[in-house]
């Protein structure tokens, strides 16, 4: 293969997966590690994509930008809500439910707001919010416990830090639904806030089962902190629109579900 089509199915294989790896582009090029590895750079210097350890993912990912919640409440909301609906039935009454912030577990949390009476413990002053004006508005046999831990705010209505960690260490959920920045195969499921990547490990500590929702876009995404390993959930739910390479490689470290 000529180096062009070579370099163009690189970019191609990018964009398609949002990330991929030196090996898996060498075996299906047919070409050697360091072949691809040149092949990389020479396209970083073009722009068409950045280099990670292993790989290469698409270029101008930030790392530590963390959007607000009213921009990202309004992205992908129908692959939000079919993660939603089928995390929705792993919810039994008398749960002790965590729900992390972000706006796929506010999905969630809509769903779940006349659902089963459950206790939900949750770092998200808009899922508190949620539980708090559904049970105003819904029959009495509705309304869950809510537990909103303390802590410092951030641009996505969480509440993290010591205090956060701390009264999570108190604590024990029969699930915990954990919503993520981004996922990696090296890196793990990250986040672009340091205080809120220990705020969810303790959530994660406290949980007997961790459930990662997270829609296709967070594949190939770095947040600046690692939450934990790939392996470190039970399961993940994500869309249909998630590629076959994501689909392989969380398939071989934890359970995957394809909501829709």
């Amino acid at each position: 293969m000529l180096p062009a089509a070579r370099h163009q199915a690189i970019v191609e294989a990018v964009q398609r997966e949002r990330v991929v790896r030196v090996s898996d582009l060498a075996q299906q090029l047919g070409v050697s590690l360091m072949t691809v590895r040149r092949d990389i750079e020479l396209l970083e210097e073009g722009g068409r994509l950045e280099r990670i350890h292993g790989g290469a993912k698409l270029p101008g990912d930030a790392s530590t930008h963390e959007p607000g919640f009213e921009l990202k409440s309004t992205q992908l909301t129908a692959e939000k809500r079919a993660i939603a609906l089928e995390a929705a039935g792993l919810v039994q009454e008398g749960m002790a439910v965590g729900l992390s912030a972000g706006t796929t577990t506010w999905a969630l949390a809509k769903e779940l707001v006349n659902g089963p009476r459950i206790t939900v413990v949750t770092n998200s002053v808009r899922i508190a919010d949620l539980f708090h004006h559904g049970a105003s508005a819904g029959s009495a046999r509705f309304a869950s416990t809510v537990i909103l831990i303390g802590g410092e705010r951030t641009p996505s209505d969480a509440l993290v830090g010591p205090i956060a960690t701390a009264a999570l260490k108190q604590l024990h959920l029969d699930v915990l639904f954990l919503g993520v920045h981004g996922m990696d195969a090296d890196a793990g499921f990250t986040t672009p806030n340091l205080l809120e990547a220990e705020t969810d490990r303790a959530f994660v500590s406290a949980a007997r089962k961790v459930v990662v929702l997270a829609d296709h876009t967070k594949w190939g995404t770095l947040g600046i902190s690692t939450i934990a390993a790939l392996e470190a959930a039970d399961e993940v739910i994500s869309d249909a629109g998630l590629g076959a390479e994501a689909r392989r490689l969380l398939g071989e470290r934890t359970r995957l579900r394809i909501a829709g």
